[in-house]
């Protein structure tokens, strides 16, 4: 195994693009996702089941990579967190557009997750990326050893470096604009979740009334009678149509530009994360240059080393970086113009449709007349 580990790592053998997750099991409190992949040579699919704790699994592989130069300067592709059945109307609100309780939606961020990870240059090469997406048994669940990353999100202390200036005008400006569009980002996804909850609870409303109109319709040979229940039964399917309507421009409205606005932010995080990384390495250099000049003879060779470790180790990581962020920065205009324009096709659509069956309705109404 060892002398294995040594070999050039295997690409994937599946179309990192073309992952699809499509259904999702319950089991008690356990959610099993079923993901599907193309084979590279085109003989089939992969069909595996995943919970989200096997998610977590490759995560947490994928952070633990130290032995790859410059890792710290990858923008990992952000993981949903996890769905607690029975949750607390306040920890689903965190969860934001993923605490609907639509699975549709999960599964899509679950599909952009592993898509993100296997289309990645230096992640799509870990062994266990092909494990998780080709195997038919689970992956392992022994403890993943605590690493640096695990180590950097639980130093509070760590958290002052975020205010360090940065010696780089091009890092210095990434994190200033990341800082910025993080908070547009998450305020503009709360608004429009805000207003995806009012589009469903007026479909929730006209469904109300729809069955509230049937209370009006009376039974007897009388013709006012007869003329006001049949204006209550049409005005009940009226607002019926209303329902239907509402229901679908929420679930699309989530489907599109909800979920866009999740990604966006989810990944701004994860950028945020890595300039964070990058921060801490250089206050480390900073202090390893310090020490190094201060040393006494007998200790400056010892220093120097210490000091060169930290420069190389710093420039890998910057230098993965800035292709990290020219790559997401290209990703996230693609991304975000993707998501406006699905949304606004799907609000055409719905559009064109509603306004068909309101002309068919009013037309009913006037033969009525």
């Amino acid at each position: 195994m060892m002398e294995e580990d040594k070999e050039v790592k295997p690409s994937l053998s599946v179309h990192g693009h073309n992952i699809k997750v499509t259904e999702v099991l319950r089991d008690g409190d356990t959610l099993t996702f079923l993901i599907i992949s193309q084979k590279l040579s085109g003989t089939g699919e992969y069909h595996v089941h995943r919970t989200h704790s096997d998610f977590e699994w490759l995560q947490q592989h994928l952070f633990s990579q130290e032995d790859v130069p410059g890792i710290q300067g990858v923008i990992f592709p952000p993981l949903p967190a996890k769905v607690q059945m029975n949750a607390s109307a306040k920890v689903m609100k965190q969860l934001g557009f993923l605490g609907l309780g639509e699975w549709q939606l999960y599964c899509k961020a679950l599909e952009t997750f592993l898509q993100q990870v296997a289309s990645h240059t230096i992640l799509s090469t870990n062994r266990t990326v092909e494990i998780f997406l080709t195997s038919t048994d689970p992956p392992g669940r022994q403890r993943v050893k605590k690493n640096i990353f695990n180590r950097l999100s639980q130093a509070v202390e760590e958290m002052r470096k975020e205010g360090h200036k940065d010696v780089d005008e091009f890092f210095q400006t990434e994190r200033d604009h990341n800082l910025a569009l993080s908070g547009y980002t998450r305020t503009a996804a709360e608004r429009f979740l805000d207003v995806v909850l009012t589009e469903q609870k007026i479909a929730v409303a006209c469904g109300h009334f729809s069955a509230a109109l049937h209370l009006c319709v009376e039974h007897g040979e009388d013709p006012d009678k007869q003329a006001f229940s049949k204006t209550c039964v049409k005005l009940s399917e009226v607002f019926d149509c209303m329902k239907k309507n509402m229901t679908n421009v929420a679930e699309k409205d989530a489907n599109s530009l909800g979920l866009g606005l999740d990604l966006r932010s989810r990944c701004l995080d994860a950028e945020k994360e890595m300039l964070f990384r990058r921060t801490c390495k250089l206050v480390e250099l900073e202090n390893a240059t310090r020490n190094a000049e201060k040393a006494k003879p007998l200790k400056k060779a010892a220093m120097e080393e210490v000091k060169k470790a930290a420069e190389t180790e710093f420039n890998h990581i910057s230098g993965v970086a800035k292709d990290e962020i020219v790559r997401f920065q290209g990703e996230r205009v693609k991304m975000l113009q993707q998501t406006l324009v699905q949304w606004c096709e799907q609000q055409l659509h719905t559009a064109k449709e509603t306004a068909e069956q309101f002309d068919q309705h009013l037309q009913a109404f006037r033969g009525m007349a």
